[in-house]
């Protein structure tokens, strides 16, 4: 399979339930569906990176859409932790939040976040911003040849 033919591999971290089963539907009707895995919360996006337990046969993602506040590690964090590791520093990170903070945004550009999209309330809204995130990442915008990275070991993202 060409890397232009290849499916893009998305990874949500997520913890609202109802905001999964949104950004999946509209990812799913997006002009190139993605495979997507759902991360639903900090600790358990570093452990599907790093291949660890249940995430052991996980695919390094082409994008992350990044929910800034969750439990336990926030985006905040993982954003720092994932872009201060050099197998996955090259990954697109959408942050995608409830926030338009002033600070939420220039935090995330400083920790190197591709882009930054605030959810709109409206559900309707909301399908169609992911539509047009996935569009763009995984239609338009070239994606990072799968050999090129190296595959995620257990020493992966730095941890705390």
């Amino acid at each position: 399979m060409t890397e232009e033919s290849r499916i893009p591999v998305v990874l949500l971290v997520e913890d609202d339930p109802g905001d999964v089963l949104m950004i999946t539907e509209a990812l799913e009707r997006s002009g190139r569906p993605p495979v997507l895995h759902v991360a639903g919360n900090g600790h358990e996006a570093p452990d599907y990176l790093r291949r660890v337990g249940t995430h052991a046969g996980a695919v390094r993602p082409d994008l992350i859409l990044l929910d800034l506040n969750m439990p336990r590690m926030d985006g905040r964090e993982f954003l720092r932790r994932i872009k201060a590791d050099p197998q996955f520093r090259a990954v697109p990170v959408v942050v995608l939040t409830t926030s338009n903070a002033e600070a939420d945004v220039r935090g995330s550009y400083q920790g190197h976040a591709s882009a930054f999209v605030t959810k709109p309330l409206n559900l309707d809204a909301l399908e169609d911003v992911v539509e047009q995130i996935s569009r763009f990442y995984t239609t338009t915008s070239i994606l990072l040849p799968l050999e090129q990275t190296p595959a995620a070991d257990q020493s992966g993202p730095a941890t705390a």
